[in-house]
């Protein structure tokens, strides 16, 4: 069984997934963007939830990109 890291980049604007092979090899990645809301100028906010989804959502699109399974993620 082959082991993979998967890595969770969290921005300001998106959530990042990417898979790495056991050579640092990108096997597969995923990004996804959130909303920014603007309550005032200079200030931004997020919502929690919406960030949670969408790191749920990179996680499974890379995951089927790659066909791997979570089993097989060593880290």
């Amino acid at each position: 069984m082959s082991e993979y890291i998967l890595s969770i980049d969290q921005g300001t604007s998106s959530s990042r997934a990417l898979l790495f092979d056991k050579n640092a090899n990108v096997v597969a990645k995923a990004q996804q963007e959130f909303t920014q809301y603007y309550p005032q100028n200079g200030w931004v906010e997020h919502d929690p939830e919406e960030i949670w989804q969408s790191i749920q959502n990179v996680i499974s699109e890379t995951l089927e990109k790659a066909k791997v399974k979570a089993s097989q993620i060593k880290s």
